[in-house]
């Protein structure tokens, strides 16, 4: 059993480093394409697959791709570069940005300037314009399909960082109010004060992700010299003691230099504080690979499957050791799966 789920792990992590999924001209898709601005394909139309309880988010063309989506006999599967790949897959529909999760971004435009972040790049069409009573509404009329199961919510920084927590303070104490009580909801915050935690988790919030981005200090100046890396671990910290241990994660991108080390390291640091990391493969494109090389210094390759699942079984090890779990999260990425190899769902 775990030999196979470790197979389709292996097929997931090939996946989520590998390129486009070309759909055939002629296949009608039964649900509308998403697309996000935020996370790894944030300016991409994009589709969920699912196969054997694995999902992945897959940017899509309909020219040309790694991949290609096949109609055999009533049903779909996939094709890597001419070969068999996956024998059956199906389509999974996301209600806003992921399965399952009323998922919004408040902001895209950005005071910082994280030099992986995509989200302040995109063309204003692509941006929606949301603003929050638009948002409360989304979430409210999502909360009547049957396949509702969450909310949660993003933002990058406008203006400073208290005015994007009351934003989103806002939005969540609003749905909460008129929400099933048992609905969860997660938030991914810039915070930069404890009181900004307090205010999200009396708002309503039950999980919160505060980034550090990456464990390796020198990489951290170059690729967010506007932040302070100690800060975003005391914010963790009191995060930690507000919403409780295995309430609170933190992403962990791979992909910018950083050695295999240095991310474990970072993932034990992080468990012993009651945090679940969550290892981010960084996607690069056009609109970030230049600005990302001239700022590191040097060339980036792309992460390997290889590597995505070592790292992956390595922090099953460690948040066993420290009697944590991704399942303790009901929201957010490590509910969602979709750009993760993450341990306990897909290993």
């Amino acid at each position: 059993m775990e030999a196979h789920l470790n197979e389709l792990a292996k097929k997931k992590a090939i996946l989520i480093t590998g390129g486009a999924v070309k759909i055939p001209g002629d296949l009608k898709l039964p649900f509308r394409l998403s697309m996000s601005t935020a996370g790894p394909g944030a300016g991409t139309p994009a589709l969920v697959l699912s196969f054997q309880g694995l999902r992945v988010k897959k940017a899509i063309s309909r020219d040309e791709g790694e991949f290609e989506l096949v109609q055999r006999n009533g049903k779909l599967a996939l094709t890597r570069n001419g070969e068999p790949f996956l024998d059956s897959v199906e389509i999974q529909p996301t209600l806003y940005h992921s399965p399952e999760q009323a998922f919004f971004n408040i902001e895209t435009s950005c005071i910082y300037d994280c030099k992986f972040c995509v989200s302040k790049k995109l063309d204003h069409r692509m941006t929606k314009s949301l603003d929050p009573e638009k948002i409360i509404k989304m979430i409210l009329d999502a909360s009547e399909r049957n396949d509702f199961k969450a909310v949660a919510l993003t933002s990058a920084v406008v203006g400073s960082s208290s005015e994007t927590v009351q934003k989103m303070a806002y939005i969540i104490s609003r749905v909460r109010e008129q929400l099933d009580p048992r609905i969860p909801i997660g938030v991914e915050p810039y915070v930069d004060d404890y009181q900004h935690i307090e205010i999200l988790k009396a708002a309503g919030a039950d999980e919160i992700k505060i980034n550090i981005e990456t464990f390796d200090r020198n990489i951290f100046k170059k690729v967010c010299n506007k932040l302070d890396f100690d800060t975003i671990i005391r914010m963790i910290q009191y995060a930690v003691r507000v919403f409780g241990v295995g309430k609170v994660c933190s992403n962990i991108i791979v992909g910018l230099g950083e050695t295999d080390e240095n991310v474990i390291q970072g993932v034990e640091y992080l468990a012993r504080l009651g945090c679940v990391a969550t290892i981010r493969p960084l996607k690069i494109n056009d609109l970030n690979g230049k600005e990302l090389e001239e700022a590191l210094g040097y060339s980036l390759k792309p992460v390997s499957p290889e590597r995505l699942l070592r790292l992956a079984m390595e922090q099953k090890m460690i948040l066993e050791l420290y009697q944590l779990s991704t399942l303790s999260f009901k929201t957010m990425c490590h509910a969602c799966t979709c750009c993760d190899i993450v341990p306990f769902r897909d290993i």
